[in-house]
């Protein structure tokens, strides 16, 4: 069994016995690029990648509760430069795994980017999802539809599925900053509904490769793993 796989299951057993996990971890670094779960909501337990398009960043994040979930970014600068092959200063490919230890199944899952958590993202901020460009596809493996929305704030709203307690999602998006910051937030939470509904079939392991995969290869006609 893999590393990966059994941490899995330690959370799942953890949640199903209602023990508490929400401990903050320590920021994580790559390429540059720090993420940290500062600000409460979520756990990081690894990160790995460059930020290209054929070596994302590989996020994986347990989200503790029921409220929002608020990622913070550092270090998108010049210097880093645009890894995702659009127009704007700056930008990076990331595919984020989500493990939902809340006991509650997610039906909708938002995702939203912000210079500051009192404030939705303007236009003229620069941040965004890949505004105007010929950007790769915003994917999930759990759900089947999602929603971009550029003005008037940058969010993505992932809709037709559901993961429930103990399960893990996908999400594959870019991330761009045509006016660079050393730091921005990535808002993020779950709308719910309680049920008794069984397990999604499908675990870590097989998520990390196929959700982020299956984009790239529709997106740049070629096989890449993460």
């Amino acid at each position: 069994m893999s590393h990966t796989t059994g941490l899995m299951r330690l959370l799942a057993a953890a949640v199903a016995a209602g023990l508490p996990i929400a401990a903050a971890a320590e920021p994580m670094t790559s390429e540059g690029i720090t993420f940290s779960d500062e600000l409460g909501g979520f756990v990081i337990r690894s990160l790995s990648g460059s930020g290209r398009l054929d070596d994302p960043f590989v996020l994986v994040e347990e989200v503790t509760g029921d409220g929002e979930a608020v990622l913070v970014v550092r270090g998108l600068e010049k210097e880093f430069g645009n890894r995702v092959d659009t127009q704007h200063a700056t930008g990076f490919a990331l595919h984020k795994v989500v493990i939902n230890s809340s006991n509650r199944n997610w039906i909708t899952y938002e995702i939203e980017l912000r210079e500051a958590r009192a404030a939705s993202s303007p236009y003229e901020d620069g941040l965004s999802f890949g505004q105007a460009a010929d950007r790769p596809p915003v994917r999930s493996d759990r759900f089947e539809a999602v929603a971009t929305v550029d003005e008037p704030y940058d969010g993505l709203s992932f809709q037709d599925g559901m993961v429930a307690p103990g399960n893990s999602v996908t999400f594959t998006m870019i991330v761009t900053d045509e006016t660079p910051r050393s730091e921005f937030l990535i808002v993020q939470h779950a709308l719910l509904v309680v049920s008794d509904a069984r397990p999604l079939d499908g675990g870590l392991e097989r998520t990390k490769q196929d959700g982020y995969s299956a984009a790239m290869i529709d997106f740049r006609g070629g096989s890449t793993t993460p």
